[in-house]
């Protein structure tokens, strides 16, 4: 509606994670460098990725995937809304990398994927299994990920294991009896909520790639958005979409704060609570 009057290719701030949106932030490339460097020595292990709800966790796996996939050296594998009646972890491992699952025992899945792996190694690619909303899965699934992750030929690991969630993921390795499993993690990492001058630069960046101007949304929007948004990019998405719809009503050029804080009181108003309550002074 609003893209061809702001001379926009695509709404620069859907809520769906896009890899060509992701903007990398210090901590978000520091992340990035890690777990690219422990793929690539196939030394990850597991590790462990963590934020709030709508941090950008998804998003950043998804440009990782991508950019791995350009390099036909890796067996990528994703699970997705995991949860307690998820059913056998195993069979949904194997269906996740092509593997025939269907009338097997236990025995007989967990051979066919360490040979799937022992091929997949002999090609020269390192297979790699991501969990996102890994803070869905119970103990037992984790000690089931924890034996998968022992399978080695003495000298590199075959399997890496990405688990990514909410905070409420490290309240679950830290729980008793999990001391195996954490002993397993070589990496963890933490993705914070933005800053102003991020969030700043993240609404120019997403701008920018749909082919629109930066600079749409003047100093004092950005500070209302930061606020009312907490830094947390998904917000920020939810506050930016709606202030170009209402912009365009207006046919504005420039959005300002009057107009932010226009948008977060009506969507107040109309029962949307994932953003902040608080005035912005």
């Amino acid at each position: 509606m609003y893209e061809q009057f702001y001379n926009l290719r695509e709404k620069p701030f859907s809520i769906l994670p896009d890899p060509a949106f992701l903007y990398m932030t210090e901590k978000h490339a520091s992340v990035m460098t890690m777990l690219e460097y422990g793929l690539v020595n196939r030394s990850a292990g597991i590790i462990v990725v963590t934020g709030e709800i709508g941090s950008g966790k998804t998003t950043l796996l998804r440009g990782l995937i991508d950019k791995l996939s350009e390099q036909n050296a890796f067996n990528l594998a994703m699970l997705s809304n995991t949860h307690a009646s998820f059913g056998d972890l195993l069979e949904w491992v194997c269906m996740s990398y092509g593997i025939d699952y269907r009338g097997k025992s236990k025995v007989e899945l967990h051979e066919d994927f360490q040979n799937h792996l022992i091929e997949q190694y002999a090609q020269g690619r390192n297979s790699v299994l991501i969990i996102d909303e890994a803070q869905n899965l119970t103990p037992a699934m984790l000690e089931e990920l924890r034996m998968l992750s022992n399978i080695n030929n003495y000298k590199d690991v075959l399997l890496s294991i990405f688990l990514v969630g909410q905070p409420e993921l490290r309240t679950l390795l830290d729980q008793p009896g999990m001391t195996q499993f954490v002993q397993r993690v070589t990496g963890s990492y933490h993705l914070e909520a933005l800053d102003r001058k991020e969030t700043g630069k993240y609404i120019e960046h997403r701008l920018k790639v749909a082919g629109g101007d930066g600079g749409l949304f003047d100093s004092g929007a950005v500070d209302a958005i930061w606020y009312y948004s907490k830094g947390v990019p998904r917000t920020i998405n939810v506050i930016c979409d709606a202030a170009l719809v209402y912009a365009y009503g207006e046919e504005m050029t420039v959005i300002d704060k009057a107009l932010i804080v226009e948008v977060v009181r009506d969507k107040m108003r109309g029962g949307v609570h994932a953003i902040s309550a608080g005035s912005q002074g």
